[in-house]
């Protein structure tokens, strides 16, 4: 009989082990993990082996990317908490004040490690496999008390762009020579994402499919600690928290300490095997759009970990300090960095959780309400949409008046406001995001940042504001107005509006299904309505050849929520008449891109991006590889990225450049573009030169050597807002008012044009209104050009100083760029 029971549970005990027992990565893919990439569809394979092993571990599907790779993360914890794993999640939302049906207590420590945001950055991903493996297996006491989320690769398209590229070119056995090809990663490279997007400056603006889909299912969870892994240039040892100054004010004492109780564990490990790090510098907590900084406003412990390597780094790479970097030894970094981070929660999983509860009072924030004005239905609504991907909520403010900061003046004021005006309160579960999205100056403890210093929506998307210090009153509204139109045939034209980006995506689709249109370069008054210079005007006689011309008109303005208003005569009361030669015909312009050696991938990226998901108009893209070659009469538009031309446009492809807009196309440059052209004979841009003070002279350099990067930060400008004076009867400035706040990248200027329309400038007192500008930079921007037009022959040469898709984010910029499109050089229609 004993030896009957023994036999049972020894059974028993070795099935139970048995179904325990998974592969490592190293058994299911056939190699030791860092001796080679491994493709995203085999990573995405190991982990649905373990969740489909493990009960304790699951796998979700979230998205998908533009090239139709899936997005997943995995949850693993101990089996307990696996069966009560929507309980957690309710509790924690619950003591944030986002949900009312859990617990207002949480012991769970929640870990979101995101990995690989940056594609050629690609030892995370290899070592996701790994922290995997480990905390199922040899680490599964820091999963009692803690869930780990783990996202293996959040830029799949990157990575896999990436990692295709180096299996191609890679030396068998590799070469670790620097000047090996295999280290030389081509145009665009790995890093970003289809769109040629940085991803880890989206999480804010969400632009992109793979940001927004992942905002979904964060703020299912709103994790206690997440880490974002990096890879930086290959000479740098490994970088963790605690992170560098500038802090957001925001940030509590508690993230600062905890931040710094994590780097310590970190080190115990790094210490151990005596492998070199760095805390403290380069990588600070302003900037709201990081996987670090986005985290932490949603009262997390964001944080950046960077290992040396990046897309130069292959599988081993000779140092400049005399030692080879291998990938085997980047993704022991990373996994050992992982590891000590759930490591660390789970043995402060009750004070994690107490703290984090807390960082969700508001009742401290200064600013109680923003109040946005609505004179744009169609900037309202993109602004609810950003709203809503984050679950910030927002109501519409009672008719009177409220007072507070004006956005507009930079000084208190007051505002008339009706009830179509949004209202976003700062006494809300996630207030402190709030106040960093909208405050009108981030507070800016240091001058050396990692990135751009300003971003206020208001500015970004072009709203009147007040900030109040005392709470607005406002009421919930269903906005349920759905634009309706119906065909009228016996109108003699359609008119539409121009003032929004909606109205450019309605032109853009009307042009590419054949309909002609045309625009007034002057206000008219039509059957008793006043319109603005820019509508559209659609003529039936424009269009007498187009089979069924008002049904797909109709159809196309009911798609895009656009009022068509038909009108009987061409005959105004006021302006001119429709038969003017100020009323001028659109073509559907033939648009033209550089991309390539010498383009910024990610201004070329803003452009692709605009044009096939907003503007959704058609776009050949060239390469500046071939470009001298292109018949450039086969386009009508030209536009060249942000980029450095110097190879690409020299004074040979400069004259085919100037014959193409003497003959009648239009060459938009934006950004460093310029410089390819200011100075040059034969163009009108010239470069801005800094007025130097008569007393001046002179000095030798006495700057410490330990002060000169602080003390280089004069001439820096990283990031600000500017108001700038727009003249609105340009048609390039058509759909504005006669100001814009321009966000301004650099310091370099270009003084106004002599021969040519300043359509939009900086004027003697312009400084900046929000984020970091140097003393000595400052001194260039006032009386300086921002958009201007240079006529040459029958086109133009349109320069833009400052990038209106930056990132895609500065939502009040983009109008300008259509305009420059469709209303300079069309007006002859082309049959």
């Amino acid at each position: 009989m004993k030896i009957r029971i023994l036999s049972l549970v020894f059974l028993l005990v070795s099935t139970t082990l048995f179904s325990q027992t998974i592969q490592s990565p190293e058994a299911f893919l056939g190699y030791k993990v860092g001796t080679q990439f491994t493709r995203h569809h085999k990573v995405v394979d190991y982990f649905t082996y373990v969740s489909n092993t493990l009960s304790n571990v699951e796998l979700e599907k979230y998205g998908e990317t533009n090239e139709h790779r899936p997005l997943y993360v995995a949850y693993l914890s101990s089996q307990k908490n696996m069966d009560n794993l929507e309980n957690i999640r309710l509790n924690n939302l619950t003591q944030t004040g986002m949900k009312k049906n859990g617990n207002t207590t949480n012991d769970i420590a929640i870990v979101w490690l995101s990995y690989n945001v940056h594609g050629n950055e690609a030892s995370s991903t290899e070592a996701s496999m790994q922290t995997l493996y480990e905390l199922v297996t040899t680490k599964k006491a820091y999963l009692e008390n803690t869930v780990v989320i783990i996202d293996p690769c959040i830029n799949p398209d990157g990575r896999d762009r990436y990692v295709n590229w180096f299996n191609q070119v890679k030396s068998t056995p590799y070469n670790a020579t620097q000047d090996a090809k295999e280290h030389r990663e081509p145009w665009p490279g790995g890093r970003p994402n289809h769109y040629l997007f940085d991803l880890n400056r989206d999480w804010a603006w969400a632009t992109q499919v793979e940001s927004s889909q992942r905002l979904g299912v964060y703020n299912k969870w709103l994790p206690h600690i997440h880490v974002d892994f990096h890879e930086q240039f290959i000479n740098n040892p490994y970088y963790f928290a605690p992170a560098a100054e500038p802090f957001h004010e925001i940030i509590t004492d508690w993230q600062r300490d905890f931040q710094t109780q994590i780097g310590k564990n970190h080190a115990k490990y790094f210490d151990q095997n005596g492998w070199l790090y760095f805390t403290k510098e380069s990588f600070d907590l302003l900037y709201p759009s990081y996987g670090d900084t986005y985290p932490t406003y949603m009262g997390a412990i964001g944080m950046t970990y960077e290992q040396a390597g990046h897309g130069m780094a292959g599988l081993g790479i000779d140092t400049d300090h005399g030692y080879e970097l291998t990938l085997v030894d980047r993704v022991a970094h990373h996994k050992t960095t992982g590891l000590s981070t759930v490591e660390i929660a789970s043995k402060n999983a009750t004070k994690l959780n107490a703290e984090f509860k807390k960082f969700f009072d508001n009742r401290g924030l200064l600013y109680k309400s923003y109040v946005l004005k609505n004179e744009n239905k169609d900037k309202t609504q993109r602004l609810i949409d950003l709203l809503d991907k984050h679950e910030i909520n927002y109501e519409y403010s009672k008719k009177g008046q409220v007072r507070g900061y004006n956005y507009a003046t930079q000084r208190d004021g007051r505002m008339n406001v009706s009830d179509n005006d949004l209202v976003v309160h700062s006494d809300q579960p996630k207030g402190k995001m709030v106040k960093v999205l909208f405050e009108p100056n981030a507070k800016l403890a240091d001058s050396l940042t990692y990135d751009i210093t300003a971003w206020s929506i208001p500015y970004a998307h072009g709203f009147k504001a007040i900030a109040s210090k005392t709470k607005v009153s406002s009421a919930k509204k269903v906005n349920t107005h759905v634009v309706s139109n119906t065909a009228d045939r016996s109108s003699y034209a359609y008119l539409s509006k121009w003032n929004s980006l909606e109205d450019a995506t309605f032109l853009a689709q009307t042009l590419d299904a054949g309909i002609r249109v045309r625009f007034s370069e002057k206000p008219f008054t039509v059957e008793g309505n006043a319109y603005d210079r820019g509508t559209l005007i659609i003529l039936r006689n424009d269009n007498k050849k187009n089979t069924n011309f008002d049904d797909k008109l109709v159809a196309l303005a009911n798609k895009y929520g656009r009022k068509l208003t038909p009108v009987q005569t061409g005959f105004v009361s006021k302006g001119v008449d429709f038969g003017s030669y100020s009323v001028n015909p659109i073509n559907k312009q033939k648009i033209a891109v550089l991309s390539g050696k010498g383009t910024s991938s990610l201004s070329f990226g803003e452009i692709w991006h605009f044009f096939e998901t907003q503007l959704k108009y058609p776009l050949t893209i060239l390469d500046t590889d071939y470009f001298g070659n292109v018949n450039l009469d086969n386009y009508d538009v030209l536009i060249i990225p942000n980029g450095y031309y110097g190879r690409v446009l020299d004074s040979t492809q400069l004259k085919r450049v100037k014959d193409f807009t003497r003959s009648g196309g239009t060459v938009i440059a934006i950004g460093n573009a310029l410089r390819s052209f200011a100075n040059k004979k034969g163009f009108a841009l010239k470069t801005k030169k800094a007025k130097k003070d008569k007393k001046e002279t002179p000095k030798a350099n006495l700057t410490p050597y330990a002060d000169q990067e602080r003390a280089g930060s004069v001439n820096m400008i990283t990031g600000a807002v500017f108001e700038s004076k727009v003249d609105n009867t340009h048609p390039l400035a058509f759909g504005y008012e006669n100001t814009y706040f321009s966000l301004k990248l650099g310091s370099r200027s270009y003084d106004f044009l002599k021969n040519g329309g300043n359509v939009a400038y900086f004027t003697k007192d312009a400084t900046n209104v929000s984020g970091f500008a140097g003393k000595k930079a400052l001194k260039n921007i006032p009386e300086s050009l921002f958009i201007g037009e240079e006529r040459s022959g029958s086109g133009s040469i349109i320069y833009m100083v400052d990038n209106p898709l930056f990132r895609s984010f500065w939502d009040n910029g983009k109008l300008f760029f259509v305009n420059a499109l469709f209303f300079r050089n069309s007006d002859e229609i082309k049959r």
